[in-house]
C-alpha cells in the first residue's frame, strides 16, 4: 500500500490568493463607513441596503482571509487527520448565510416602504454610489482570478459582485428619481438587488454542499477514473473507489486495486498514482493493492 502526499500545507488554492482578500478587506471596510453615513443622511433605502451588504462583505472577506491562514495550520491535538482545510469551505458557507440574511432584510424593508412617501436626497446617492462602484470594481478585479480556483475566494467574490450590482442600483435609482420625482424607484431597486443577492447565494450554496457532501469533483468522471485504472498493466479489478474534494484545489482519492496473478504490486502502485495525478489531477491518493485471493473487503457491511 502506498500513500501519496501531493499537496503541501501551503499549496491549497486559498493560500495563493490571501493577499487579494487582505486588500479587499481594507478597501471594502473603509468605504462601508462612508456609505453608511451617506445612507443615513440621504434617507435612501437603496444606499442603506448597499451599506448593509458592504458590512456583510467585510465579515465575509475577513472570515475568508482567516480561513486561509487557519487552514494551513496543523491540528494541535492530532485528531483532525485532514488538517483544517475544510475551514475554507465553511467560510464559503458563512458567505452564503450572510448573503441570504442581507437579502431577507433588504426585501422586508423594501416591502415595508411600499406605499409610503419618502424623501430621498439623490446627490449623496450619486456621489457615494459612484465611488462605491469604483471600489467594488477594483476588488472584483483582484478576486476574479482566485474565484476560479478557490471556493472560499469565490464566496467572497460573489459577495462583492452582488455589492457591485447594489452600487449600480443606487446610481440608477438616483438618476431615475431625479428624472421622474418618484421615490418608490429607490424601493424597487433595493428589492431587485435583494433578489439578485438571494439567487447568487443559492448558487454558491449548491457548490458548498457538494463539497461538504463529499461528492466527486465536478470535473472528474468517477467511471472514467475506474476504467483507466482497470486498464493499467497488472490490474485485474478495481473496487472501493472514492473521490472527493477536501478544499478547493485539493482533490482526494482512495481505491483498492486487485493485482493480476504474478504481477509485481510496486509498478502497479506507481502507474496508478501517476495516472491519478497527471490524467485526472488527483495529487493526493491512497492506493491499496490486493492479490486476487484476498476477500477481506467483501466482509465490510457498508
Amino acid at each position: 500500500m502506498s500513500h501519496s502526499h501531493g499537496v503541501s500545507a501551503a499549496g491549497h488554492a486559498g493560500a495563493a490568493h490571501r493577499w487579494r482578500l487582505l486588500v479587499a478587506v481594507v478597501l471594502i471596510g473603509g468605504f462601508f463607513l462612508v456609505e453608511l453615513v451617506a445612507g443615513l443622511l440621504s434617507g435612501s433605502l437603496a444606499l442603506l441596503s448597499d451599506a448593509g451588504h458592504m458590512a456583510a462583505d467585510v465579515v465575509t472577506l475577513s472570515a475568508a482571509l482567516a480561513a486561509t491562514v487557519l487552514a494551513a495550520r496543523p491540528s494541535k491535538d492530532g485528531r483532525r487527520t485532514f488538517g483544517n482545510y475544510r475551514l475554507e469551505t465553511f467560510a464559503a458557507l458563512l458567505a452564503v448565510l450572510i448573503m441570504l440574511v442581507v437579502a431577507v432584510l433588504v426585501t422586508v424593508s423594501g416591502i415595508g416602504r411600499l406605499g409610503d412617501e419618502v424623501h430621498v436626497d439623490t446627490t449623496p446617492m450619486l456621489v457615494v454610489g459612484g465611488l462605491g462602484l469604483v471600489v467594488n470594481l477594483v476588488v472584483l478585479l483582484m478576486l476574479r482570478g482566485g474565484a476560479e480556483e478557490s471556493l472560499n475566494v469565490k464566496g467572497a467574490y460573489l459577495e462583492v459582485l452582488a455589492d457591485t450590482l447594489g452600487s449600480v442600483g443606487v446610481i440608477v435609482a438616483a438618476a431615475l428619481i431625479r428624472l421622474t420625482g418618484e421615490s418608490i424607484i429607490d424601493t424597487i431597486v433595493a428589492l431587485a438587488v435583494g433578489a439578485f443577492i438571494a439567487v447568487r447565494a443559492v448558487m454558491l450554496a449548491r457548490e458548498v454542499f457538494t463539497v461538504l457532501g463529499q461528492a466527486a469533483p465536478a470535473d472528474i468522471d468517477p467511471q472514467q477514473v475506474e476504467d483507466d485504472l482497470r486498464n493499467l498493466d497488472g490490474v485485474a479489478d478495481v473496487h472501493d473507489l472514492h473521490l472527493w474534494t477536501l478544499t478547493s484545489g485539493m482533490e482526494v482519492a482512495t481505491v483498492h486495486l486487485v493485482t493480476a496473478p504474478g504481477a509485481d504490486p510496486h509498478p502497479v502502485l506507481d502507474a496508478a498514482q501517476a495516472l491519478l495525478s497527471t490524467t485526472h489531477g488527483i495529487a493526493h491518493a491512497t492506493v491499496q493493492t490486493e492479490p486476487t485471493d484476498h476477500h477481506g473487503c467483501l466482509e465490510i457491511g457498508w
